[in-house]
């Protein structure tokens, strides 16, 4: 049935094309013939408009001939108006002449890769965006980028997300904000839940696959993901969008700015809220945000404000689901009650949930987190070709997660046992908190020299300092010892200065053929609370020095067709856990990174079908990426007792990605990705915790896949304007079989699964008070699918071998309306 829906949208859809005039052309500037990205043409006398695309061309189609009136315009040019009697299919060039506006666009354009870098690489416009935001964290609006896979602990893309970039978790994707690092400085993590509705005042995304180019913050060991947010608008606008769908889900939005005033100043705001019941049972999400900025935009200097806040309310969703109820049968969650010695509360909770069931009952088990963020970017032009830009930045991190904690040690907290009536009390149900307060700030800097064509180079870097204090409180205890409210059971401060350089250039050796070079010199120096040698809890200190060397080459084959190769290398520092638990003896050593990206990319003109033209582009990459030292987890307990990552000697992933489409016109795409990749690691340990000896079982494997590695991810997206104003499109994605940890053990998997989404958008241009109208559908799982996305297992010995499977599972067939007016 899916096939079939798919051949006849195929078929049947491009029938809506038949056109009557057509009125094309390229977008350029006048001085260098480069083309303009992203440039505002509107069709007066059609009321249309489209923004050129990445090569400067624009098209309207199905025009009834006329006198019409061409207007362009972008950012930092003069506008252009054409006037012109349209009788048949027309081609209209416009070279718009540079306008003194230092626009700022240099903030984030040190660390970007671009066709000199040989780099693999993939840019979000804002228009992609903008089509894809219903109102989900920032990671599902790129799930269509190659080798992604995304996640959802509620199950339908709010609250906690999780995304993976050829295999590698987001604590090993460095993620910036116009240049300034998001990661959080010891666990390297990004929470996208922290940033609700961010994707609204973006203005494109960068995602660079493998180590990629030199940035600011930890080490990209899969990816970088480079934001850039909203550029300036010269015209005051006020818009608003509104989502309402499953699971109680609402999105409400405002957004304003004031244009250029005085061809000067401009200020731009926005306020959200999303909230959602969640897919899995309480996973609800409570979500609030904001962003603004403030700029001055002047002939050779620009000055720029942006701050924005996120706090986040959540119930947890983090244990999962056992293997029973997510792919089993009413004996398999019999069997599993039975095994793990389930009563009460939690047995009746198993037996009626199903697979939305969540382990965690109690009212309050929530985070709570809020985190607010200021930039102030400054760029200067010295002379034609050498610029400056720096930013000076402070993040704010507050809040807690609470938990109900059945019958916990009173040892466990610091507390003395409890006599009541002769009897000792050595246990007690505990509702606690556990908090972090946290700032981070620092400066980065670039300069750019870019004397005329051939040479392009950039001078760069950061110096970032984190200091974050971890603490935990008992606020409620059914026996409370010697207990206050708020006792402060634990307290584990810790510091992390960064600092990077980086000098990177692009030369043309000839018409055809460039190089690039990148060096990077990193050090990290970390203080924090952990265990020395003799096992006591002391103030350490770990101090590193990273190079990380890039190079490349590319070849012009024509103006549309490129190859390139590169070599890089990465290094990256063990993140907070790996620290503070183990000791000088077993903490791991740092990772190693080596990876070989060589490429296709083109652009092809097929002619005409159906009165339309008919275009195509095409990108190929084969990679290599070899790790040494990869930390990964083994079940073993080191020496303080706790289950910490080891360094694996070896290890790799090698694939190709495969990303084009097709357009016939502008009125109907089909996009496609497809990745396939081999994912390993050489002489891999696994112990296993024999509970009737009290030791652990080591069993060993020659070569086996990494875990949440598929071999296969495709991504398809077929778009059709099947009337003026009204797009449709249908995505697809499929994604292999993941194993839950090293072994490549079969009854450890996460099974394949592949989902289907509708998306329809209605865009009705208006008058002068209201300028337009959008109404969006969203349907996710179109043919409900039952699947999950994440999980985890841990296997154990008593009597026999036992193991149990956790799942994420993801929602079934659920949608999304939405609700747009630009004033």
């Amino acid at each position: 049935m899916k096939k079939l829906l798919f051949a006849l949208a195929v078929i049947i859809m491009p029938m809506q094309l038949l056109a009557q005039l057509k009125l094309s052309g390229r977008i350029a500037g006048a001085a260098t013939g480069k083309a303009l990205t992203g440039a505002h043409v509107v069709l007066e006398g059609a009321d249309r408009a489209v923004a050129s695309g990445a090569e400067g061309n624009y098209e309207f189609t199905d025009l009834p001939a006329g006198t019409y009136t061409l207007k362009v315009s972008y950012l930092g040019y003069a506008p252009a108006v054409r006037q012109l009697q349209l009788q048949q299919n027309q081609r209209l060039d416009v070279e718009l002449k540079q306008q003194a506006l230092q626009s700022g666009e240099v903030v984030v354009s040190a660390t970007r890769a671009n066709k000199k870098t040989a780099t693999t690489f993939t840019n979000v416009s804002k228009a992609e965006i903008a089509a894809r935001n219903f109102g989900q964290d920032l990671p599902y609006l790129l799930e269509q980028t190659p080798s992604v896979v995304v996640n959802s602990d509620a199950g339908a893309g709010v609250g906690y997300t999780g995304i993976r970039i050829r295999g590698s978790d987001i604590t090993r994707i460095n993620v910036t904000v116009n240049g300034v690092p998001i990661n959080d400085a010891e666990s390297h993590g990004v929470f996208f839940v922290n940033m609700p509705d961010f994707a609204s005042s973006v203005e494109d995304i960068q995602v660079q696959r493998g180590v990629g180019t030199s940035t600011n913050g930890a080490g990209a060991f899969g990816a970088s993901i480079n934001i850039q947010t909203q550029q300036v608008r010269r015209q005051a606008y006020a818009e608003t969008d509104n989502s309402y769908g499953s699971f109680n889900t609402w999105k409400n939005n405002v957004r304003f700015g004031t244009g250029l005033i005085n061809g000067k100043f401009a200020f731009d705001g926005r306020l959200s809220r999303i909230s959602s019941d969640g897919y899995i049972d309480r996973a609800s999400s409570d979500l609030k945000s904001f962003y603004f900025s403030g700029g001055y935009y002047g002939e050779k200097s620009s000055l720029k404000l942006v701050t924005f806040s996120g706090k986040e309310k959540t119930y947890q969703a983090w244990y999962g689901t056992p293997e029973a109820l997510v792919y089993g049968s009413q004996q398999d969650v019999l069997d599993y009650i039975e095994r793990n010695g389930i009563e009460g509360r939690d047995k009746e909770n198993l037996l009626s949930a199903g697979r939305t069931y969540n382990y965690y009952t109690y009212d309050n088990e929530t985070d709570n987190y809020q985190q607010d963020h200021y930039q102030l970017h400054l760029s200067h032009d010295f002379a034609p070709g050498l610029t400056f830009s720096g930013a000076l930045h402070y993040t704010a991190g507050l809040g807690y997660y609470e938990q109900f904690k059945p019958e916990d040690d009173l040892a466990d907290y610091g507390l003395p046992n409890v006599e009541i009536g002769g009897q000792t009390i050595t246990s007690s149900d505990i509702i606690r908190r556990r908090w972090l307060d946290n700032d981070f700030y620092g400066v980065t800097y670039a300069l750019q020299y870019n004397p005329g064509q051939r040479l392009n180079a950039t001078l760069g870097g950061a110096w970032n300092r984190y200091g974050g204090s971890h603490f935990g409180e008992i606020i409620w205890a059914r026996y409370a010892s010697t207990s206050n409210i708020r006792h402060r059971y634990y307290d584990n401060d810790a510091e992390k200065t960064d600092f990077n350089v980086f000098a990177k250039a692009s030369y043309s050796l000839s018409n055809a053929l460039s190089v690039f070079g990148d060096l990077q010199l990193r050090t990290v120096q970390y203080q924090f609370l952990g265990f020395d040698n003799d096992g006591k809890n002391i103030s350490q200190q770990a101090n590193y020095t990273f190079w990380n060397p890039k190079a490349g080459i590319t070849y012009d084959l024509k103006p549309d067709h490129q190859f390139y190769a590169s070599l890089a290398v990465g290094n990256r520092e063990p993140v907070r856990d790996d620290f503070t638990e183990s000791t000088p003896n077993s903490r791991p050593k740092h990772e190693t990174l080596r990876n070989l990206e060589a490429g296709y990319r083109g652009m092809l003109e097929l002619g005409a079908l159906l009165g339309q033209r008919l275009t195509a582009d095409l990108e190929a990459t084969a990679y290599y990426m070899d790790y040494k030292n990869q930390l990964v987890l083994t079940g073993q307990i080191n020496d303080v007792g706790a289950y910490t990552r080891t360094n694996s000697d070896k290890s790799y992933r090698q694939g190709v990605e495969v990303a084009g489409g097709l357009r016939l016109g502008t009125r109907t795409s089909l996009r496609s990705n497809i990745a396939y990749s081999q994912n390993k690691i050489e002489n891999f340990s696994e112990f296993i915790d024999d509970y009737e000896n009290g030791d652990q079982v080591r069993n060993d494997y020659k070569e086996t896949t990494i875990a949440f590695s598929p071999e296969l991810v495709t991504s398809s997206q077929l778009e059709v304007e099947v009337l003026k104003g009204l797009r449709a499109a249908f995505i697809y994605k499929t994604v292999g079989r993941q194993y839950l940890d090293n072994t490549e053990n079969p009854d450890r998997v996460i099974p394949a699964y592949e989902v289907g989404d509708v998306r329809v958008r209605y865009t009705v241009e208006l008058g002068k008070w209201m300028k337009q109208l959008e109404l969006g559908l969203l349907v996710n799982n179109v043919f409900n699918e039952m699947y999950a996305a994440n999980g985890y297992t841990y296997s154990y010995i008593y009597g026999s071998q036992v193991t149990e499977n956790f799942y994420y599972p993801q929602a079934t067939r659920n949608f999304l309306l939405s609700l747009g007016v630009k004033f």
